[in-house]
Formats: structure tokens, C-alpha cells, sequence
């Protein structure tokens, strides 16, 4: 393997020489925050002492402390569509769902998607590196594959790694993110394990404006982007570029057990443009058109292997050059009081080059075909019928080299899928229900479920529960890439359920979710060399786990005080292999995010803590670690507003995967503009 390919595959599941590409019990205390081994006693019980005292917390709320930033927050409860494929006010949802809105995005200094996700859904990240390194990252305990991505609905991704690289993308373009923790199978069909993220870009209304960012900062950092958007009468517009770009330092720590050390900058650049244009004809009738483009020309250590050797040789220039693009035809509209309906027809192409000399080359093309009809049936009753198309081919040299043959070195398969969905509010008591049949000309046909209800025990106090199935496909890697792919392996499947609390007043909202999910023929990585599981020759292959369980509670809270925002999100997992006892790799036994922003007419201030527990990968133990970071800005008048922020402040040495290493202490200055025009 000439280009460091074999990198491709599945480095969230911990090989380490992959570029791209996965609670016996549950005790703790507040004080276990600060220690790594409270997972170490096998007990039979799922104690939650420190949970009850952090839930009183959080789930403080002062009498007279609402302020004018709390009622507008509060004074209509914001929509989400993912839990439902449907709009319902988020107070309503049955499901763990965290919205994420524009303001939060810019209130907080973040620049990358999957650094927002972390902070405000509690994602786990194990990236390759600092920024614009690739990697893995866990929902819930389940690996990237296992969480379906959506852009505005559409699926995105690669179908050969079977994951969304979210270095592709910048905030810049995203209005909000929706993210449905847990499984979601029953309405998303294949791989929605662990959860569904959609990503919802900007759409025009009103006057014309113009929206604008630049910023300079640590490592040669640089950042801009601009945006114009506005309706005239019958059209709506927003399009939006942005570019990015980061010289780094070396991916690889000095001693890694590969000898995949260079010691030059392992920097990155990345475009990204969006357009987002839309027509309505009549009233409660429209027609959109989104196009969406990101390119990624990514620096990372590797090394070809010398066959007369044996050694590798880490010398040459490895870059990852990918370019993912996403056009949607979509149309939504009201055909009565009762009836709406929507459809849409997406094409996307994910193209990946990795490698030096002789690159892997990796052509992922999706076609997509959505019906889908909202049935009103009576007030606070609701079923949503649809059927969906799925069509993927991939295309790879790689493929090729192991001796796959056919027009084009291609392999393809499709999915067409029926769905219905239902929610109902009888008084205080709100119940949804899913079922979904896919059959795939792959794998056959799999049948997917939930069944959910929450119930209102006070104004402010609501109690959850959800069961639900799920199954995730293999993808083409883990079935035909050369060396590692198994094609015998078997889609897995997922049975889960999950227990919640849920405040909310004027100014707070905090939950907590409790859940367990037993997953049989677990999709992931066999590091076995000696032929026993793996075939003969494979350093490492895909296999099935007999069977994993995957369980934890995580708490989230968000609460204003005057000009005070306080946010937090708390994760606990224990994620282990039934027949073995052994911990999942690279699940962190722990992560909270803590967020602090002062919020005045002119200025703010803010501070973000996030923590990382200790976890294995391949076969030592990394140990926890912790990243400060601080932002301030400057409202200089109504248009124009200068930003700065410290990330790493404490200049940290991080391991964020074995023998990768992330940035140190960085320091940004920018300037951001928002006006008519």
C-alpha cells in the first residue's frame, strides 16, 4: 500500500495506522468528576447519588430573576423537525433532543461544527490531531457510523467510511443544528444507532443583509467569511463562502509505535460555499434549491511501507483532498387545514484522495428521494406517512487492488423504505410512536420501531420514557476494503431504553436521561493478527461483536440570571463487550462541557471548560484531560463587533486519540459585521 490509505478505513475504532476511519454499571459522585477509575467495580446496581444532588442544581431556579434575554427565549418555545420529521415546539418532544440555535453559535466563539456539538450535545470527539484533522467521534457510546448526519434533510457522508467528516464544513453556513440523542431508526431508517444530527443552513427573509467575519489568530490561524441574504416578494435568498485555514504542528507525537513522526506542520485549508434559493408561488407553498460545497486540502503523517525492509517511511507529503457537494430540489406545501406535504430529490458526491505518491482514491455518489405526508387528524394528533430512495455507489481504487472487478472498480446497493410516524397529546400526557421497513439490496429487510411518552408532573416538571430498535449496515470498507473488509460481515442490531427528567421555567431548562442500550453483532474494529478471527495476513479487520452493552445518563442544563448564561453537559458511559467485560474502545468513561458567558448591551465575556475522561485505545489507557477556553467581544455600534478568544489557555498538552496530539495555546482576534444593504 503505497499511499497511506489503509488510514481510511476506521481510526474512530482505534487502529491507529488509519487516517479517517468506531454499564456493567453506572457509579458515581460528584467527586468521581476527578477520577478515572470509578468504573473499575463491577456492581450490579446503577447508583446515581451525585446525579440527585447535581439535578437540584441545575434545576435551581431564583423567583424574580427572569430578565428580557429569558422571556424572548421563552416566549414561544422553538421548533424542531428532527425528532418527528415534523415541526413541534421542543417543550413538546418525547424524544432527547438538543437544539442548537444561531445566537448560541455566535454567543459562544466556536468555529467548527463538531467543536459545537461537543460542547452543546455532548458528542465525543477522537480527533486525528487539531483542527482539520479527521477522526471519530461517539453519540451515546456508538461510533460515527452509527449516527445518521442530515444537511437540510439529506443524508450526507461517505458510504465507503460510512461517517460525516465534519472538518469539511464551517459554521459560517449552518443557521441551527438539531441533534436527537439516542435511537431514531424507526424513522431513519440504517445506522441512526446512536442518534441524528441535522444541520440546517440559512434561509433569506426580509430586508437584504450582509453578514461578514474575519479573524487572524495562533499557528498562522485564518478565518473569513461573508454572507448575503433577504426575500423579495415571492423569493427568498442566502448564500454564503467562507475559508479557513491553519498551518498546525505535527499530527504525530515523537515516538509513535508506527514510526509515523514527521516533523513538519500538519496544517489544513478549507472552502466551503452555500446557496439556498426559494420560490413561493402561492401561499404555504414553497419551492427551494440548496447547494452546498466544501474543500479540504488536509496535511497528516503516515508512511509507506517498504517491502524491502519492512519499515515505514514517513518522509513524503500526505494530504487528504476531499470536496463534498449536496444539491436538493425540495418542495412543501398546504393542501388544507389537515393535509401537508413535501418531497424532495437530493444528489450528493463525497470525493476523497489520501495519501502521497499514490493516493486512495474514494468516490462516494448518493442519490436521494424523499415523499413525505403530515396528516393533522384532530388538535394535537398528527401521522406522518413516507416513503424514501436511497441510492449509493462508490468507486475506489483500493477496491480495485484487492481483485474487485466490474464496470468502473464500483460497488453500489440501494434501500427503499416506508415509514410512519405519530404523536398525540392527550392533556398532560404527549405520546409518540414510529415504525419503519427498509429492505436494502444488500443486507434484506430490516423492520425498526419506537414507542414514547412523556407526562407532566408540574407546571415546570415532566417525567420521559422511549424504547426503540435499531440496526446499522456494514459499510463498503468494512465489507470489501482490501486487507480488512470482511464480507461476511452481519448488520447489527440495537435495543433501547431510556428513562427522563425534564425543568423547565422562565429562565432555566435542565434534563437528565438515563438509558441503556444492548447492541447484538456490534460493527467494529478485530486488532487480531494471528489468523484466529481475522484472515490470515490482516493486521486488524472488521468484525461483529457477539454482543455490547452501551449504557450512562447524561444531564444538560441551561439557565439565564440576569445577564448571566450558565450552560452545561454532563456524559457518563460505560460502554463494554458483554462476553469479555472489556471497555469499548476509545469511549471516554466521562465528559462534561461547563460554559459561562456574561452576555451586556456592548460587550461579553465568556469561559468554557470541557473535560475528557480516561478511556482505552488499542491496548494502553489515555488519561483525562481538561481545555480552558475564553472569549470576549465589543459591540462597537449596531453593525460591527470585535471578538477575540484563548483557546487552550492553559496550554495543555492533549492526546486526543493514541499518538496524536492537539494544538497548544492559540490566541484569535476578529472583526464580524452584520448590516443592511
Amino acid at each position: 500500500m503505497a499511499g497511506g490509505g489503509k488510514r481510511a478505513i476506521i481510526e474512530s475504532e482505534g487502529f491507529p495506522a488509519i487516517r479517517v476511519c468506531s454499564l456493567r454499571c453506572l457509579s458515581f459522585t460528584l467527586a468521581d468528576m476527578s477520577t478515572d477509575n470509578h468504573f473499575s467495580q463491577k456492581k450490579p446496581v446503577f447508583r446515581l447519588h451525585g446525579t440527585a444532588v447535581a439535578v437540584a442544581l441545575v434545576m435551581f431556579s431564583g423567583a424574580g430573576m427572569s430578565t428580557a434575554l429569558a422571556a424572548e427565549q421563552t416566549a414561544l418555545a422553538p421548533l424542531v423537525v428532527t425528532a418527528t420529521r415534523e415541526a413541534q415546539p421542543i417543550t413538546d418532544s418525547v424524544a432527547d433532543v438538543v437544539l442548537v440555535s444561531r445566537q448560541m453559535l455566535e454567543d459562544s466563539g466556536l468555529s467548527s461544527v463538531d467543536d459545537a456539538l461537543r460542547r452543546f450535545a455532548g458528542l465525543q470527539l477522537a480527533r486525528n490531531g487539531g483542527p482539520g484533522q479527521s477522526g471519530g467521534y461517539f453519540l451515546r457510546g456508538v461510533a460515527a457510523g452509527g449516527v445518521v448526519v442530515l444537511l437540510d434533510g439529506v443524508r450526507i457522508g461517505s458510504a465507503s467510511l460510512g461517517q460525516t467528516d465534519f472538518g469539511s464544513m464551517n459554521l459560517a453556513q449552518i443557521d441551527h443544528i438539531e441533534v436527537v440523542r439516542g435511537p431514531v431508526s424507526g424513522l431513519y431508517g440504517a445506522d441512526a444507532v446512536g442518534g441524528v444530527v441535522n444541520l440546517v443552513t440559512r434561509r433569506g427573509k426580509g430586508a437584504p443583509r450582509l453578514q461578514a467575519h474575519a479573524a487572524l489568530g495562533g499557528y498562522r490561524g485564518r478565518e473569513a467569511s461573508m454572507g448575503v441574504s433577504g426575500a423579495s416578494g415571492a423569493i427568498d435568498y442566502a448564500a454564503s463562502v467562507g475559508h479557513e485555514q491553519n498551518r498546525g504542528e505535527s499530527a504525530i507525537r515523537t515516538g509513535d509505535r508506527y514510526g509515523y513522526y514527521n516533523p513538519d506542520r500538519d496544517g489544513f485549508k478549507r472552502t466551503m460555499g452555500t446557496v439556498n434559493v426559494g420560490v413561493s408561488p402561492v401561499a404555504r407553498h414553497r419551492i427551494g434549491l440548496t447547494a452546498t460545497e466544501a474543500r479540504l486540502n488536509a496535511q497528516y503523517d503516515s508512511g509507506r511501507f517498504d517491502a524491502a525492509t519492512g519499515l515505514s517511511d514517513a518522509s513524503p507529503d500526505f494530504r487528504r483532498r476531499a470536496r463534498t457537494t449536496s444539491t436538493a430540489l425540495d418542495y412543501r406545501g398546504e393542501l388544507s387545514s389537515r393535509w401537508v406535504t413535501s418531497a424532495q430529490l437530493a444528489h450528493g458526491v463525497d470525493d476523497d484522495r489520501s495519501g502521497a505518491v499514490q493516493p486512495d482514491h474514494y468516490r462516494t455518489t448518493r442519490n436521494q428521494a424523499t415523499w413525505q405526508n403530515t396528516l393533522r387528524l384532530e388538535p394535537g394528533q398528527q401521522v406522518v406517512l413516507g416513503w424514501e430512495y436511497l441510492h449509493e455507489k462508490v468507486g475506489s481504487n483500493s477496491y480495485a487492488a484487492a481483485g474487485v472487478t466490474g464496470a468502473s472498480e464500483q460497488r453500489t446497493r440501494h434501500n427503499q423504505a416506508l415509514l410512519a410516524g405519530y404523536t398525540g397529546q392527550f392533556g398532560q400526557l404527549d405520546v409518540q410512536a414510529s415504525l419503519r421497513h427498509d429492505h436494502n439490496s444488500a443486507y434484506g429487510g430490516q423492520t425498526t420501531g419506537s414507542l414514547g411518552a412523556s407526562q407532566a408532573l408540574t407546571d415546570r416538571l415532566k417525567v420521559r420514557a422511549l424504547v426503540g430498535t435499531s440496526f446499522r449496515a456494514p459499510t463498503f470498507n468494512d465489507l470489501y476494503y482490501p486487507n480488512y473488509g470482511v464480507s461476511t460481515l452481519q448488520p447489527e442490531k440495537g435495543r433501547n431504553a431510556e428513562l427522563g427528567l425534564v425543568w423547565q421555567s422562565s429562565n432555566t431548562r435542565a434534563g437528565i436521561t438515563i438509558y441503556r442500550n444492548r447492541i447484538r453483532d456490534l460493527i467494529g474494529y478485530d486488532p487480531d493478527s494471528t489468523g484466529t478471527t481475522c484472515p490470515a495476513g490482516y493486521f486488524g479487520c472488521a468484525a461483529n461483536t457477539a454482543r455490547a452493552t452501551l449504557k450512562g445518563a447524561t444531564l444538560q442544563t441551561a439557565h439565564d440570571w440576569g445577564f448571566m448564561r450558565l450552560t452545561a453537559v454532563f456524559d457518563f458511559l460505560d460502554a463494554r463487550d458483554d462476553s469479555t467485560g472489556q471497555r469499548l474502545n476509545r469511549r471516554a468513561t466521562h465528559q462534561a462541557s461547563i460554559g459561562a458567558d456574561y452576555l451586556a448591551d456592548r460587550w461579553s465575556t465568556g469561559a468554557t471548560l470541557t473535560r475528557v475522561g480516561s478511556r482505552p485505545d488499542g491496548n494502553v489507557r489515555l488519561g483525562s484531560y481538561a481545555v480552558l477556553d475564553l472569549r470576549a467581544d465589543w459591540k462597537l455600534d449596531t453593525r460591527w463587533k470585535l471578538e477575540a478568544k484563548l483557546l487552550n489557555a492553559l496550554d495543555r498538552d492533549i492526546e486526543p486519540v493514541r499518538d496524536y496530539q492537539g494544538l497548544g495555546r492559540q490566541f484569535w482576534l476578529g472583526v464580524r459585521v452584520d448590516t443592511s444593504i
